[in-house]
């Protein structure tokens, strides 16, 4: 009786947990598509922009390089009323630097400069190629905050439906390989892609994970609770530098004076600020004093070489009277990680924090985001971070041919609904991830009330009306 007991309950929550598979396969699978083919493109920038905008790029490599003043002056020639906000100094011999320029009007531009004649090679706009496009459509849908919370919503269930899949898959004492290891070829219908959604879930299931885990750093809700967390917790952004060079209620942060491009650990760090007074007795000065001399990017790249950061880095322009220089080293291998904030004015050292400052799980997450980028450990890394991107494809694909095959015509086809007992159980092991994941934690909330309030209206007595 008891053994009969468990292989119900056994049975039930299998069908449980298949229930939700299916519906969040269902309703993640077109934005987990989208994520795997754009972080696709995406692992390949470099050589699809290299194809693509070769003669912007690329230029016969040269021992001298004229200042970096020069390369943005050529930048902003054709526009005077441009602005420039960003320059970064090419990776290595033979590639251009790019000039980061906001129009008076228009959209942003980048503007590609050989470094070692000044000459401007072409521009683009980000948003306009594939690869941008790519990028904004990865991180947000091309939808801003809310296509970006729609983005953490999907990949937190992605990773639910991953550790579900693998519940589903669980041989359960079968011995046979075929349909659990490697997929049957001579099935048809409904069981070919039912055995190809396994074997490939399975095969792919612990990089999808990793790609899921080391992509929510830079979510909107997950991303700032883990930054929170691990600061308070002092294994995160260095305490020593916290506020280091910032003015009491700053709001500006790294991450806005570089243009969205600094690393995780100091992207909403706060902002060191210049001191237009500096050279004149301090803020007590008269309003006059604000008009100080800066010392402009070409002596900013001096104090850099003096302090030890060579090229490449990516240098940020000050935005305004209180704004700084920020530079820093954004490597494949985050090891080597810095960044120098600079006073326009004075010239002083405002901020210089690197890798060996981070704490250990700020480490962990630079080490992480390399890896899922594919910039690590070079073209292994790229294919390798190219696997689950194709697993998730091959699982978006088959896992709604495999409903539409199964389902009755013009109806949904959903696994029923089980006795409460079992939808309880099920319901603390996902709340449970849920509270790893709080947004997928909330919409699991307002799932589990809606069906619950459907149920009620559904068990309501219906009255004809008469009187």
């Amino acid at each position: 009786m008891a053994m009969t007991q468990a292989v119900s309950s056994s049975a039930a929550l299998y069908r449980t947990v298949w229930r939700w598979h299916f519906y969040a396969g269902l309703v993640v699978a077109p934005f987990m598509l989208i994520l795997a083919v754009t972080g696709a493109i995406y692992l390949f920038n470099d050589e699809i922009n290299d194809i693509v905008y070769r003669q912007q790029r690329l230029v016969p490599p040269s021992t001298q390089s004229v200042p970096l003043s020069q390369m943005i002056t050529a930048a902003l020639a054709d526009d005077p009323e441009a602005r420039a906000t960003r320059i970064d100094t090419p990776r290595e011999a033979g590639r251009s630097a790019e000039v980061f320029v906001t129009p008076a009007t228009g959209a942003p531009r980048r503007v590609f400069v050989d470094p070692g004649t000044g000459q401007v090679l072409g521009s683009y706009v980000y948003a306009r190629t594939l690869v941008g496009f790519a990028d904004l459509a990865h991180g947000s849908l091309l939808l801003g905050d809310f296509g970006d919370g729609i983005v953490e919503l999907a990949a937190c269930w992605g990773f639910i439906l991953m550790v579900t899949g693998l519940y589903l898959w669980w041989p359960r004492g079968q011995r046979r390989l075929g349909g659990v290891v490697f997929p049957r070829w001579r099935l048809g219908g409904r069981r070919f892609w039912k055995d190809w959604h396994a074997v490939i879930g399975m095969w792919t299931a612990l990089l999808v994970m990793f790609l899921i885990l080391t992509g929510l750093p830079w979510a909107t809700v997950w991303g700032d609770l883990l930054r929170r967390g691990t600061d308070l917790a002092g294994i995160g952004y260095p305490v020593s530098h916290r506020l280091h060079g910032a003015l009491p209620g700053s709001a500006a942060t790294v991450k806005q004076a570089s243009t969205g491009a600094a690393p995780w650990t100091i992207a909403h760090a706060p902002m060191p600020q210049s001191d237009p007074h500096a050279h004149h007795g301090g803020h007590g000065a008269p309003a006059e004093a604000a008009t100080t001399a800066a010392i402009g990017i070409d002596a900013a790249v001096a104090i850099l070489a003096r302090e030890g950061m060579m090229s490449p880095y990516r240098l940020s322009l000050p935005r305004d009277a209180r704004g700084a220089f920020v530079a820093f080293t954004y490597p494949d291998q985050p090891e080597t990680q810095r960044t120098i904030s600079i006073d326009q004015y004075s010239g002083r050292i405002l901020g210089d924090v690197g890798f060996a400052d981070y704490g250990w799980a700020a480490k962990a997450v630079e080490l992480g985001v390399q890896i899922h980028m594919g910039n690590y450990f070079g073209r292994l890394n790229q294919i390798v971070m190219l696997i689950p991107c194709l697993g998730i494809i091959v699982l978006s694909v088959t896992g709604p041919i495999m409903w539409w095959r199964r389902r009755p015509k013009g109806k949904l086809g959903a696994p029923r609904a089980l006795a409460p007992a079992g939808m309880r159980s099920v319901a603390l092991i996902i709340l449970a991830l849920g509270l790893v994941f709080p947004l997928a934690g909330a919409s699991l909330i307002v799932v589990l009330t809606g069906e619950r309030l459907v149920g009620w209206i559904a068990a309501r007595p219906r009255w004809s009306g008469a009187a």
